[in-house]
């Protein structure tokens, strides 16, 4: 069945796979729901959009994203409000970076109408995939890729921007225990750092698959001059409460500027509580850690949304973070944003937008 809404083909699957969702046993990332979005770019612009049912891609062999890494994703989650309706958190913010991204990777813009109102659009058809239990959304990836079909390095003139969707559950089950890296490089100054470029992540498998071996789950990142300057965590922003003052590496060409790390810096200054961008040396938080003065770590991000730190390793030094009843100000933050996304407190700031 076809029908067109707002300039965007809708053909809806014969029959859905609901019935494969279990509320109570959801694994992040391993089910995807009934729909999907396709846009094509090609001659310079980009083609009506469509909604179809969620199935495989038939690529020639030489498409370019697969052999140059022109590529490029986001990351976006849709809620529940106590009514039912559907929220989708931030995603003019997430479509902006995305922007950032494309121009940085030489790809093209997508525009507004395509990324929010084909994000609206995909969430409200598959609205009945969002669960509703505190912790648990539907993610959404949009991403787009090159592909022309040809075998020679320079940037493409042909691309594919989609937004899949699945149901999600907490990305981490419990804290998190961190190995601070002073050897492999995530990025530098001008590189692409600050994109969300699959390479960036393609280049952090054999260092993250190696720290899992000695028992940690996330590396946190250093400068690569020094590897003095924490930067981030492979799969979130990171914070450190020292004091009476939050404190996260201030944004640069090697920072990805996160929409969850916007709202809880955002959220926090509200609150009165003090939050510093600025560098921050591993020795500087070693020496709190010694003084007793470093209460808390957290990592941000939408896919991980708050992630309590457990433990920090460096040097063959572990730190032993303070127990969950003194995490104070990330779990006030947590619950904070938790009710701005279930839309149990009134959004004062703009950020959730109604499929």
């Amino acid at each position: 069945m076809s029908v067109s809404t707002m300039g965007i083909n809708v053909k809806k699957v014969a029959k859905s796979r609901i019935n494969q969702l279990d509320p109570n046993n959801i694994q992040f990332g391993k089910l995807y729901a009934d729909h999907m979005l396709v846009a094509h770019y090609e001659n310079g612009e980009w083609g009506q959009p469509e909604i179809v049912p969620f199935g495989n891609l038939s690529l020639s062999p030489a498409t370019t994203f697969m052999h140059y890494g022109q590529a490029i994703f986001e990351g976006v989650k849709a809620y529940k409000d106590q009514d039912g309706n559907p929220l989708i958190f931030r995603p003019y913010d997430n479509w902006k970076r995305m922007n950032r991204s494309a121009a940085r990777m030489a790809m093209p813009d997508v525009p507004e109408e395509i990324f929010v109102e084909g994000m609206r659009q995909l969430v409200s058809l598959d609205k009945a995939w969002i669960p509703t239990d505190d912790g648990t959304s539907l993610y959404l990836r949009p991403f787009m890729i090159a592909t022309d079909e040809f075998i020679g390095v320079k940037p493409a003139e042909k691309f594919t921007f989609m937004i899949i969707t699945s149901p999600a559950g907490p990305y981490y089950a419990k804290p998190v225990s961190i190995y601070v890296q002073d050897k492999y490089v995530r990025a530098f100054p001008g590189g692409i750092g600050f994109t969300k470029a699959a390479g960036n992540y393609g280049a952090s498998m054999l260092p993250t698959a190696q720290i899992r071996e000695m028992g940690y789950d996330q590396i946190l990142w250093t400068d690569g001059f020094e590897h003095k300057y924490v930067q981030e965590i492979g799969t979130m922003n990171v914070f450190f409460v020292i004091g009476d003052t939050v404190i996260t590496p201030e944004l640069s060409e090697t920072i990805l500027a996160g929409v969850t790390r916007d709202s809880v810096i955002t959220l926090l200054r509200n609150k009165g509580i003090t939050v510093e961008e600025r560098p921050l040396s591993i020795n500087e938080i070693e020496a709190a850690y010694e003084a007793g003065t470093l209460r808390e770590a957290f990592g941000t991000g939408t896919a991980a949304s708050i992630s309590h730190i457990a433990k920090l390793t460096y040097n063959d030094k572990c730190m032993e973070l303070p127990a969950p009843e003194n995490w104070t100000v990330s779990e006030w933050v947590k619950n904070e944003l938790n009710n701005i996304r279930y839309g149990r407190t009134e959004d004062t700031h703009g950020w959730v937008v109604k499929a």
